[in-house]
C-alpha cells in the first residue's frame, strides 16, 4: 500500500469517526429534549434550544473534509460513494439537531398547560427514532447493508406509532377543549420524531447505495426484497 493510499484510508476513517461524533451530539440533544418534556424542565428546554452551535460547527468541518478528499484524491467507485454519502449524511444529522430544537420549542409550549395524559408513547417513539439513527450510523461505519435494511423496516413501525398517538390525542382533545392547545404540541412533537426517523432512513438508504451501488429511494419493493 502506497503512502498516498494509506493516508486516504486514514482520512476516510477519520471522516467516519467525525460523523459518529456528530450523530452522538444529535442523539443526545434529542434525548435531552424529550427528557425536558417529560420532566417539564424549563432550564433543560432552554439548554437544548440554545445549544445548536456544536453541531453546526461540526457540520462545516465535515463538509470541508469531504470536499478536500474529493479534490485531492479524486476517488472512484465505492470510495467516491462513501464521500458523497458522507456529505448527505452530514446534512441529515444537522437536520436532526434542528428537529431536537423543534421538539424543545414545542415542549416549552406544552408545559405551559396542564398535562394532557401520561407521556408513554411519545418517549417510546423518541427511543425508536434515536435507535434507528444510531443503527443507521453503525451500518454506515461498518458498510452493513443488512443492518441498513433493518432500519428501513423500522420506519414503518415509527410511522404507525405516530398515527396511533394522533388518534389518541384527538380523542382527548375532542373530550376537553382545554386539551386542544397542548394536544397540538404533542402532535407536532410526534411529527418531528417521525422526521428524525426519515433522516435515519435516508442514512440507511445511503449505506445500501455505498455497498450495493443500488438506489432504493422511492422504491418500497426494493427495500423488502
Amino acid at each position: 500500500m502506497s503512502q498516498d493510499t494509506r493516508h486516504f484510508a486514514e482520512e476516510i476513517e477519520e471522516l467516519k469517526q467525525r460523523l459518529l461524533t456528530m450523530g452522538g451530539l444529535a442523539e443526545d440533544r434529542l434525548r435531552l429534549a424529550i427528557q425536558a418534556l417529560v420532566e417539564r424542565d424549563r432550564n433543560l428546554i432552554a439548554t437544548v434550544i440554545q445549544g445548536d452551535e456544536a453541531i453546526n460547527t461540526l457540520q462545516l468541518e465535515i463538509d470541508d473534509r469531504c470536499f478536500k478528499l474529493l479534490a485531492l484524491h479524486q476517488p472512484m467507485a465505492i470510495d467516491l460513494r462513501v464521500i458523497v454519502a458522507a456529505l448527505k449524511i452530514n446534512g441529515d444529522l444537522e437536520r436532526v439537531g434542528d428537529l431536537a430544537v423543534n421538539v424543545a420549542e414545542a415542549a416549552e409550549q406544552y408545559i405551559a398547560h396542564a398535562p394532557v395524559k401520561p407521556l408513554i408513547d411519545v418517549p417510546r417513539m423518541a427511543d425508536m427514532a434515536q435507535r434507528m439513527l444510531h443503527d443507521a450510523l453503525d451500518a454506515f461505519v461498518s458498510r452493513d447493508a443488512e443492518a441498513a435494511q433493518s432500519v428501513l423496516t423500522q420506519d414503518d413501525i415509527l410511522d404507525a406509532l405516530k398515527d396511533q398517538i394522533f388518534r389518541e390525542l384527538l380523542t382527548y382533545m375532542l373530550g376537553d377543549p382545554r386539551k386542544i392547545e397542548p394536544g397540538i404540541e404533542l402532535i407536532l412533537i410526534s411529527r418531528h420524531l417521525e422526521r428524525v426517523g426519515d433522516h435515519a432512513t435516508n442514512i440507511a438508504e445511503d449505506v445500501i447505495f455505498i455497498v450495493e451501488a443500488r438506489d432504493v429511494r422511492h422504491h418500497a419493493a426494493d427495500r423488502t426484497e
